[in-house]
């Protein structure tokens, strides 16, 4: 830019908005403008509430808080859209390509380890809401009584309809139809006698379950049909990536979605203070959860298997952590995590190029964890009672829907829909989890990374040797953790500085 056209620019432009301030203010605006949208629609929304509410003091209908929340509405039912070809495109593209990489022993051990942290945090998930109750504060005893005895069901009928609705007789049917089995109590008053019988009804309901595992076993078959499934793979993941760009669309309009949710559930509300104090008891459960599993349950899996100091193994990894906790996504924080693990902590690239990347979809500890609490939050907020068998399903569903979730900014959100729609719990109230989604979001992004990360310690550990085998068949010596290096020409080369040969790999 010559002098003249600078001069002409700066007519238009004040000289403070190229100063470095300005641009570190614009910069932060740039990476965190979804949150700072989100946070002013909420603002706005109460500071609109105040006005109209205690200012006119008038009290507004039902009918009156349904046309306020209109646009609140419609937002939710594009997500409720986005459902069906979101969870079967997710799940059938994760579980095809998590095959075909998982053919060796690696890719087991790899499979075994996301599973089981996933199912832990999801049961550390449940065990603290339904002890805390975030949804329940403020309610009388007897609606407590009732939130904790669910219409009496046999254990046998509740372990049936469960199995009957993973395998649909009608995957089509399954999208919008599930079965039951309901105690119908018939008294006659001509013998003066009570008859119980079992039926099985059909509800006009997602089958979130069945869908699910028809996905799971047909993603599974599709990565094992190698070459001939190649179209059908790049179909679903054509639809993945589609479905994906639909629901950023989507989460680009939630401030305005937020706005007029909030707006219409504060003006419903005559108790604000108990609102924003369930709000903050289902925040304190959430982050305790994270806490146990980030803190206390994934070191203790490290020690278990490598028996080293996890939190020596944790220290070397926490530019990771900060990043993913800046950024708020698994895969944008992928880079700076596979060089913790290879500069500070000598892990084979080998590892990390195999276990990271399949982390960083598959497995979402923190996400699994908040869906679980978030949905059972909800049907606490409404008054829901839930069954075992609707605690199983949760359990699944969000263990699950955390498989092949998108690792982008409230993706996690997205999938509590998939959950709530498992049981049946209504998506209105997911407004108020969207008010402080934009914090928890961050933090269960920070556990997602960890888990990848000690996912991939303790791999190595177990896969050492095997590698050791291999470098040793293959004629390859490693020198540190970056250059393999041919024994056969050992005294023709230069070891690298700081560059050791493995013990194992010696030289006779």
């Amino acid at each position: 830019m010559d002098s003249a056209e600078s001069k002409r620019v700066s007519r238009y432009y004040p000289s403070c908005l190229n100063s470095p301030k300005c641009q570190q203010i614009r910069r932060f605006l740039k990476n965190n403008l979804m949150v700072v949208l989100l946070i002013s629609s909420l603002l706005l929304a109460v500071i609109v509430s105040a006005i109209v509410k205690v200012g006119s003091g008038k009290v507004y209908t039902q009918r009156q808080i349904a046309l306020i929340s209109f646009p609140g509405t419609l937002f939710l039912n594009a997500l409720m859209m986005l459902i069906i070809p979101l969870l079967t495109s997710s799940l059938i593209t994760g579980m095809a390509a998590l095959d075909q990489k998982s053919s060796g022993s690696l890719g087991k051990k790899a499979v075994v380890y996301y599973l089981t942290t996933s199912v832990i945090a999801v049961i550390i998930g449940i065990v603290l809401v339904v002890s805390i109750k975030p949804g329940a504060v403020g309610k009388d005893e007897e609606d407590e009584k009732d939130l904790d005895k669910p219409d009496e069901v046999d254990a046998v009928d509740t372990v049936m309809d469960l199995i009957r609705n993973m395998f649909p007789s009608n995957i089509v049917a399954a999208c919008f139809r599930q079965y039951k089995t309901e105690r119908v109590v018939v008294y006659d008053t001509e013998t003066n006698t009570t008859t119980v019988t079992h039926e099985l009804r059909s509800k006009e309901r997602m089958n979130v379950m069945g869908l699910l595992v028809f996905s799971l076993i047909f993603g599974v078959i599709l990565g094992k049909l190698g070459d001939t499934g190649k179209p059908l793979r790049d179909f679903f993941n054509s639809m993945f990536e589609a479905v994906m760009m639909f629901v950023k669309g989507i989460i680009w309009l939630s401030p305005i979605g937020v706005f007029f949710l909030v707006l219409g559930k504060l003006l419903e509300m005559d108790d604000w203070a108990l609102m924003f104090g369930q709000l903050g008891l289902f925040i304190v459960t959430v982050e305790v959860g994270l806490f146990i599993h980030g803190v206390i349950v994934l070191p203790l899996l490290y020690y278990f298997f490598v028996r080293q100091n996890p939190f020596r193994f944790l220290r070397k990894v926490i530019p990771a952590l900060v990043t993913a906790f800046s950024v708020d996504s698994s895969s944008a924080t992928l880079p700076v995590t596979m060089t913790c693990l290879e500069d500070n902590l000598k892990v084979d690239k080998r590892i990390t190029r195999f276990v990271l990347p399949i982390g960083a979809t598959v497995n979402m500890d923190g996400t699994a964890l908040y869906e679980a609490v978030g949905s059972i939050f909800i049907a606490q907020l409404n008054g829901i009672p839930l069954d075992f068998k609707d605690v199983i399903t949760i359990s699944v569903t969000s263990t699950l829907a955390s498989i092949g979730a998108a690792a982008i900014p409230h993706a996690g959100l997205v999938t509590m829909v998939i959950v709530l729609n498992a049981v049946g719990i209504p998506i209105d109230d997911i407004s108020l989890i969207f008010i402080i989604d934009w914090f928890l979001d961050r933090c269960r992004t920070t556990v997602n990374v960890e888990g990848d990360s000690i996912g991939a310690g303790i791999i190595y550990h177990l896969t050492k040797d095997e590698l050791d085998k291999e470098d040793a068949g293959t004629g390859y010596v490693r020198c540190g953790s970056d250059e393999k290096v041919n024994k056969n020409n050992i005294e023709e080369i230069e070891l690298p500085e700081n560059g050791t040969i493995h013990p194992a790999d010696s030289i006779a």
